[in-house]
């Protein structure tokens, strides 16, 4: 166990290395623009399947979550004008206990039943946000973008590390719970959740932990957004591509594992900001909508299930 830490956070900080030289090479800021929603949607991916794909709930609400980071920045920055990293935080707990508080309403609910709660809350959210006057409403808020970038050379660059750094420590949560007693217990969960319940496994306290690490990295993802686009409404904030990738992305990357979120956000992630330079942006759900029906038919365990198949069979003929 202790080599494999060990090789995660080198890995970690070489990528935080290589982030840092990003900024430093590029000379165009659109590959940070485009490099933000790629890190933004692996971060999005990595929450929802910290209760989709550990838990086995699917959770079609992700959207009222990250919705959630977005307006808390709105408010606490027109409020109090914090530093972003204070509005991060503040976004997460509040996110945190939001879905502390739906889980433990709709946990009790399996299957169907539980997925469509989840999604009515988001709706529930989304009206709450068209009704809040004090962070725009329906007509939406605009947001300064702060003059200080810190010592890189624009903001957008300082945007892009932020996310950089914390879709590491999204991965760093994901690897810590799938390998922990509690991700043994949310695998007994998904395997069969009776039979869990029979063997002593707490499962009503490992769900309402899921579901409230699930919410508080889905605000993580959203807090920043309001000073990447400098305008949120609620049709943005509750979009339905952020509640249609955050499942798709795990299912297409492989849910069973940490690092399949991470694969399938970088994939699915990469191949949208392509195709929206090259065709179009309104081809982006016919792109997850196609890629995610091809993956469920032909590989249901995603791209990691793919390699851990190929990998199986090449030691197979070894022997």
């Amino acid at each position: 166990m202790k080599p494999k830490i060990h090789l995660f956070w080198i890995g970690a900080a070489a990528v935080f290395a290589a982030g840092l030289m990003f900024t430093q090479v590029a000379d165009n800021e659109f590959y940070f623009f485009a490099s933000y929603v790629v890190l933004q949607a692996v971060i999005m991916a990595t929450a929802w399947n910290i209760l989709g794909g550990f838990t086995g709930y699917v959770n079609f609400g992700s959207a009222g979550f990250f919705a959630v980071g977005a307006y808390t920045t709105v408010a606490l920055n027109k409020a109090f004008g914090l530093p972003l990293p204070v509005m991060i935080v503040a976004a997460a707990a509040l996110s945190g206990l939001l879905g502390l508080a739906a889980g433990y309403l709709t946990l009790r609910l399996k299957g169907v039943y539980f997925a469509i709660s989840t999604l009515a809350m988001s709706i529930v959210l989304e009206t709450v946000a068209n009704n809040w006057e004090y962070v725009g409403g329906a007509s939406g808020a605009y947001i300064l973008t702060p003059e200080d970038s810190w010592f890189f050379d624009s903001y957008i660059e300082l945007l892009f590390m932020l996310i950089l750094t914390l879709a590491i420590g999204s991965a760093a949560v994901a690897r810590f719970l799938s390998s922990s007693r509690i991700g043994q217990g949310l695998a007994a969960i998904r395997d069969d959740e009776v039979a869990a319940a029979s063997s002593g496994v707490p499962t009503l306290k490992l769900k309402l932990i899921s579901a409230s690490v699930m919410g508080a990295m889905m605000g993580v993802a959203g807090a920043p957004y309001p000073f990447f686009v400098t305008y949120v409404d609620p049709v943005s904030a509750f979009n339905l591509l952020v509640a249609v990738n955050a499942i798709a992305m795990p299912m297409i990357g492989g849910t069973a594992t940490w690092i399949g979120p991470i694969i399938g956000g970088l994939v699915v992630g990469g191949a949208q900001e392509i195709i929206t330079v090259t065709i179009s942006s309104e081809m982006n759900l016919l792109v997850v909508g196609v890629m995610l029906v091809a993956f469920i038919t032909l590989a249901p365990r995603g791209i990691v299930g793919l390699f851990q198949d190929f990998r199986d069979k090449k030691k197979r003929r070894k022997q």
